[in-house]
């Protein structure tokens, strides 16, 4: 249990006394791969610290599309989760384990009373979520102002393997952009005419990186 404080430079400047408090009041979940962490409406009992694995957040409109938000990794924590915290308020995202998860649940009595007490807790807090907050404005920036091939292409080669190729649906990818899956649809097959990709279905294989990559300099 004491393992995983080490694992956060910022809790590992905590006095011993708080370092105790947070692993004997704290407790490790694990979340199977394809589970909700956390969904739209549900007030949060705990924050929690991913030690393995990967969780997407992600956000739906009311005409049922989806946006993926951002991802926690290993070692980081979910802004909305600590907003709503603080805020007292519900989620209005879902997190879904995209990998087995194991993650370190700080109680929502126990965050209370260290942001409450702690200058270093309180610090360790505010610049995880300044960060994010961060990745967010990135990605309200994408969405606002960068054209639709450009993103698709950096998502591209972001996604592949070693191998050039990526398993992912048109739908899935929409989601990872913020955009319709026909906007997707449409801009892949122009990449496939122009020889850049070869589409199946539920993949896609890269024949030109360096086409998409030129692409994606362009701005």
């Amino acid at each position: 249990m004491h393992d995983w404080i080490s694992r956060f430079a910022g809790l590992n400047r905590l006095e011993e006394r708080l370092k105790r408090k947070l692993t004997t009041q704290s407790r490790i979940v694990k979340i199977a791969r394809g589970e909700a962490v956390f969904g739209p409406g549900a007030s949060p009992e705990n924050l929690l610290l991913l030690l393995e694995g990967t969780v997407r957040v992600q956000q739906h409109s009311e005409g049922g599309r989806k946006i993926v938000l951002y991802r926690v990794q290993a070692g980081e924590s979910c802004v909305l989760t600590t907003a709503t915290l603080l805020a007292y308020d519900d989620h209005s995202a879902e997190g879904i384990a995209e990998t087995d998860v194991r993650a370190a649940a700080i109680p929502r009595m126990v965050f209370d009373d260290l942001i409450a007490t702690s200058p270093a807790f309180r610090d360790f807090v505010f610049t995880s979520y300044s960060r994010r907050i961060s990745d967010l404005f990135y990605v309200i920036d994408e969405l606002a102002f960068r054209r639709v091939d450009i993103r698709l292409a950096q998502k591209l080669l972001d996604l592949m393997n070693d191998t050039g190729c990526l398993k992912a649906t048109h739908q899935q990818l929409a989601a990872e952009l913020g955009t319709a899956r026909e906007v997707i649809s449409r801009q892949l097959q122009e990449f496939q005419r122009r020889g850049w990709v070869e589409l199946s279905r539920g993949a896609v294989k890269i024949l030109d990186q360096e086409a998409l990559q030129g692409l994606v300099v362009t701005v």
